[in-house]
C-alpha cells in the first residue's frame, strides 16, 4: 500500500477522460504487472473511455505456502475445506482496501454503475466477496478461475435488489481451485437472483485466449448498451 494507506496499481486507460472503470485484481502470489498485458487484448473497437486498474495484494506471510511472504489478498489457511479456505478478517480488510478504490474511481469521474470490479482466482474471490455485499450495485462482476469464500456469511449479507450482470468462467482441469468449487460459487451467485454466464475449458488454473474473448463480449454488452 502507498503511505497513505491506498493499494499501489497499474493502470491502462483506452483514451482521454474514462467514463468506465474495470478494476481486476490478480490471484496469490501474482502482482498488478501480471494481468496489465491482458488489457489492450480485451478491448474492442467502439467502446467507450475505459480505465482498467491492476491494484497489487499486499505482502502477507500465506499459512499454506509454510508463511512464506508473498501478495496475497488474504491469508490461506486450509486447502481441504473451501469455506474455511480463506481468513476471515484478511479478507475484509482487502475488501475495504479494494472499495477506497472504488470510492477514488467516483471522485474521477466514474460511478459504481459504470464500473466492473473483477478478479481471477484469490482476487476472484475478493471481489464476488465485496461486489455481492455493498449496497451500492456495481455495473458488473467477474470472476475468473475463483469461488466463494465463506459463502454462507456472503450470502446471509449478501445485497438483494436489482440483479447483477456476473461472468464467471473455471478451467475443467483446475489443481488448484476444482472446477466444482467455481460451479458451486456460480450456483449460490445465481441463488441470489444474479444474471450469471458461466463458462468452462479445458485449462488448468489460468486464463486462455477463449476466456479472454469471452470476457470481451461480456464486457461489450455492459459498456456499449448503458449511460
Amino acid at each position: 500500500m502507498t503511505s497513505a494507506g491506498m493499494l499501489e496499481t497499474v493502470e491502462f486507460e483506452t483514451g482521454p477522460n474514462p467514463t468506465w472503470t474495470v478494476i481486476l485484481l490478480h490471484g496469490l502470489g501474482d502482482s498488478g504487472d501480471g494481468w496489465a498485458p491482458v488489457a489492450p487484448h480485451i478491448v474492442r473497437d467502439g467502446w467507450p473511455p475505459l480505465r482498467f486498474v491492476f491494484p497489487h495484494a499486499p505482502v502477507q506471510p500465506v499459512t499454506i505456502n509454510g508463511g512464506m511472504r508473498m501478495r496475497s489478498w488474504y491469508d490461506i489457511v486450509n486447502l481441504e475445506d473451501i469455506d474455511r479456505r480463506a481468513d476471515a478478517a484478511g479478507l475484509a480488510q482487502s475488501a475495504q482496501a479494494v472499495e477506497a478504490l472504488i470510492e477514488r474511481e467516483a471522485q474521477r469521474g466514474v460511478p459504481a454503475s459504470r464500473l466492473v470490479l473483477a478478479g481471477f482466482s484469490q482476487g476472484g474471490a475478493v471481489a464476488l466477496t465485496l461486489g455481492l455485499q455493498r449496497a451500492e450495485p456495481l455495473a458488473g462482476l467477474v470472476a475468473l478461475s475463483s469461488y466463494l469464500p465463506m459463502a454462507q456469511r456472503v450470502i446471509e449479507g449478501a445485497r438483494r435488489g436489482e440483479p447483477l450482470p456476473v461472468f464467471m468462467a473455471h478451467g475443467l482441469y483446475d489443481p488448484v481451485l476444482p472446477h466444482r468449487a467455481g460451479e458451486t460459487a456460480a450456483d449460490h451467485v445465481r441463488g441470489l437472483g444474479h444474471d450469471v454466464e458461466w463458462h468452462s475449458y479445458p485449462m488448468q488454473h489460468e486464463a486462455c485466449p477463449e476466456e479472454l474473448d469471452a470476457l470481451a463480449a461480456w464486457l461489450s454488452a455492459r459498456v456499449t448498451t448503458r449511460i
